[in-house]
């Protein structure tokens, strides 16, 4: 049997492809040229485009970074200056003449160093959110990968079990025709209606699981669960170039699980320093505005009534040194915590890494033995029973058995090559580049 191509373009590729400066018209247009296509040919690159315009989560995802984003700009700045007023009913009476009122206007003045320093923390949170992004995008990747290739085995299976039922109906017409010519048994009649049955209980079955898996991809899509989806395209077939060593080293640099890891102890680390920034104290400078009455005397002095103006300069005693080593300990512990949390990551992704590996070796040895070896002997065999049976040295039944077992061979086929499809899908992702083909780097580039 000719081997399915399948596989595409890995999913992040695709995301590099991405238009992120396209208008709202722009995205308007895109979308309606891909529900058009949807109707009738599924590609995966369009249901990627698809996705990271309308799934809820990348939004979400995307609203919380620039939430984060913000969050750094806030926390940079200055506390905002305050102005207070005092007005006294009944005016305080001063040598220069009542006080009617007076005004102050503050600004708190953290210690030299410490909004920058808490700008590094912050600047870790909004890098860890945009960490957080990348891994959103490509989790819905993956998932809508997983359900397209799913779809893929579901209707080629479909394709497969609906010829075997027009050759099965083939076969019943054939048994019928040699039990009336005494040259087969009823069981064998039997036997091929129940094999029809079969099969047209699996097409059933198919069709309905094809419409599942549609509508699971349209809700991932944003879209309605019963939205028309058409023929899903066969992908290109990708070899893997690394080795299951190079991969848990590409890992290490590339999944987003362990580089948030990283940062996390990046930011507790600018956190222990911000710490002793609390040990320092706060500076408060101000102006002062007294406005003064006439006094009500018979010689006033030669300045009475004079508005009082003064400058003000303030600072806090952080005097609780329990208190400011608490912070630093706090601090401290999360860092550690955060490395080991890093450590513990790491061994989760080697150890999926590993299972994954398996799976795909697996499923590329199935593949090959399908196509070289079951596949081409089942077919064989079908051609060898029916001319024994023709000649009358074999029975139908064999004929049918070995025909069933040539339909199960190719369900088979596809499976193993959807298996392989799916577990290099989520072996790229934890890798966090494409396997097929080595990255190469430029002359005088170095290794950072």
């Amino acid at each position: 049997m000719k081997q399915t191509i399948y596989l595409t373009t890995l999913f992040w590729v695709v995301l590099l492809s991405f238009p992120m400066g396209l208008s709202f018209a722009d995205d308007v247009k895109k979308m309606e040229d891909i529900e058009n296509r949807l109707s009738t040919d599924i590609f995966l690159s369009d249901l990627l485009n698809y996705a990271y315009l309308k799934n809820p989560s990348i939004i979400a995802s995307k609203e919380l970074w620039k939430v984060f984003i913000e969050n750094y700009r806030i926390g940079k700045s200055y506390p905002d200056p305050r102005l207070m007023m005092t007005y006294f009913p009944s005016p305080i009476e001063t040598r220069l003449g009542p006080q009617d009122w007076n005004l102050t206007f503050s600004q708190t003045i953290p210690f030299p160093g410490k909004l920058t320093q808490k700008g590094k923390v912050l600047e870790a949170d909004t890098e860890i959110s945009r960490l957080k992004l990348d891994k959103t995008i490509k989790n819905i990747v993956t998932s809508i990968s997983a359900s397209y290739y799913e779809l893929i085995y579901i209707q080629k299976a479909i394709d497969i079990a609906k010829a075997n039922f027009n050759l099965n109906r083939e076969l019943i017409k054939i048994s019928e025709n040699a039990y009336a010519q005494d040259k087969a048994l009823f069981y064998d009649i039997s036997k091929a209606r129940a094999q029809t049955a079969q099969i047209q209980y699996d097409i059933l079955l198919l069709e309905e699981l094809e419409q599942t898996e549609k509508a699971r991809i349209n809700t991932i899509l944003n879209r309605d669960p019963g939205a028309a989806l058409g023929k899903s395209r066969d992908l290109i077939f990708r070899d893997v170039t690394y080795t299951l060593d190079e991969i848990y080293d590409l890992s290490l640099t590339h999944q987003e699980d362990i580089l948030i890891a990283a940062k996390k102890i990046r930011k507790f680390e600018e956190a222990i320093k911000l710490s002793r920034y609390e040990s320092l104290p706060s500076f408060k400078l101000g102006l002062f505005y007294a406005a003064i009455g006439d006094p009500d005397v018979s010689a006033p002095p030669k300045n009475a009534g004079d508005d009082a103006i003064g400058v003000q300069f303030g600072l806090n005693f952080p005097i609780w040194f329990n208190k400011n080593k608490s912070r630093t300990y706090k601090a401290m512990a999360s860092k550690r915590k955060a490395k080991a949390d890093k450590t513990a990551i790491q061994n989760k992704v080697r150890a999926q890494i590993s299972r994954l590996w398996f799976r795909l070796q697996n499923s590329k040895r199935l593949i090959v033995l399908y196509e070289k070896e079951l596949i081409p002997q089942s077919l064989k065999s079908v051609q060898t029973a029916e001319t024994w049976y023709r000649e009358g040295e074999g029975g139908f039944s064999d004929f049918l058995e070995v025909q069933a077992t040539a339909y199960n061979f190719q369900l088979s086929l596809t499976r193993a090559k959807v298996d392989y499809g799916k577990a290099l899908i989520k072996l790229e992702q934890l890798a966090g580049i494409v396997l097929d083909r080595k990255i190469v780097k430029k002359t005088g580039e170095n290794n950072s």
